[in-house]
């Protein structure tokens, strides 16, 4: 597969690459990432291979990673067309100004104005709520987007990092009042975070958004760089505390698999790592973040991996998730309450989710 074998988003007729680029390390305003120079050299790397589909947001390297964008694709047109620009509101940029920041309706027109021209664009292909307001209707939030949409200003929306519920809610009260829907999600996923298989990923599936997982190699850890004898000397990566708080006995047997199994297939730990979270159910674009061309090239080969059967298990062995009532109480209890009935010739016990079959892929 391809960068250029463009995938639908959720239920609409978007194309994005299979890998979506993340934008999360360009700039150097946060301590860590890329300059200016290595950023624009990623993006049309990743442009002359085929993707079309990058994200960032409006807090990004504190306004940086949108403005490098903007400099670079949003003020040439040919380029502005062919990319799909994803970017998020939510943020709060402007320290003691309590409406700078939120999902209700002056925070997001005053922070869709700041993206856009940081972007130098008129439009934003798809628009994220970055987390969910707990203080702000759902209702004015999608009120609020409906009007943008319908006034040019973004062309599709969806949610980040927001509770199960929440977008239930806001999907079906645009579904009602024929409000613009939600078409995607985005939440981290990876083989070191599996809960999102209890509520999340099933609800995006019924809900009909595409999933775009953040994250897929836990801030770096399992690309394999890291050691366990590193980690008691004291080294430090990048992100410093955010990485080495996860780096767990647990997680160092799944990356020992992740480097068996790499030698097997002739890949790196970090592809499959990326190939595993891509052939998830329900996922349309995984994201990566890149410092580094060396980086972009060892992730896109990640989509010319195949898992064997013995590897998925494997991993799955290594990472099951243990998740909140009611899903491991339903785990058990079904296939007795069923009696070990198949349902469309499934079995209907529904753990562990399984990945996508090949014709579900393509």
């Amino acid at each position: 597969m391809a960068l250029n074998h463009y995938v639908t988003l959720g239920r609409s007729g978007l194309r994005v690459s299979p890998l979506c680029l993340g934008t999360m390390t360009f700039g150097l305003d946060w301590g860590w990432g890329c300059d200016p120079a290595m950023s624009k050299r990623i993006m049309d790397a990743y442009i002359d291979k085929g993707g079309n589909f990058i994200d960032t947001a409006n807090i990004y390297t504190k306004g940086h990673s949108e403005k490098i964008i903007g400099d670079h694709i949003g003020a040439v047109p040919h380029k502005r067309q062919r990319a799909v620009i994803a970017t998020k509101f939510m943020g709060n940029m402007f320290t003691g100004d309590p409406n700078a920041g939120g999902a209700h309706r002056k925070a997001i027109y005053a922070q869709l104005e700041h993206s856009l021209r940081r972007l130098k664009t008129d439009y934003i292909d798809l628009y994220w709520m970055h987390f969910e307001d707990p203080h702000t209707p759902i209702e004015e939030t999608m009120r609020t987007l409906d009007d943008l949409v319908h006034a040019g200003k973004i062309r599709y929306i969806g949610f980040s990092d927001t509770p199960a519920w929440k977008c239930v809610q806001a999907q079906m009260i645009a579904n009602l009042r024929d409000w613009t829907p939600l078409i995607a999600l985005q939440i981290e996923y990876s083989l070191l975070e599996r809960t999102v298989e209890g509520a999340l990923i099933p609800m995006a599936l019924e809900m009909g958004l595409g999933v775009t997982p953040w994250s897929p190699l836990k801030g770096g850890l399992l690309s394999g760089k890291l050691s366990r004898e590193s980690i008691a000397a004291g080294e430090k990566p990048a992100r410093g505390e955010w990485v080495t708080r996860h780096a767990t006995d647990r997680a160092f047997a799944v990356i020992d698999a992740l480097k068996s199994f790499a030698a097997q297939v002739n890949a790196t730990p970090s592809q499959i790592a990326i190939a595993w979270v891509q052939s998830r159910l329900g996922v349309s674009s995984t994201i990566i973040g890149c410092r580094s061309l060396d980086q972009l090239n060892d992730n896109v080969k990640a989509l010319d991996v195949r898992l064997m059967p013995e590897h998925m298990a494997r991993l799955d062995e290594l990472t099951r998730p243990t998740l909140h009532f009611p899903y491991e109480f339903l785990r058990n209890v079904r296939p007795v309450f069923q009696g070990g009935a198949t349902i469309n010739g499934e079995p209907s016990e529904p753990w562990p989710m399984a990945p996508r079959t090949d014709a579900e892929r393509h």
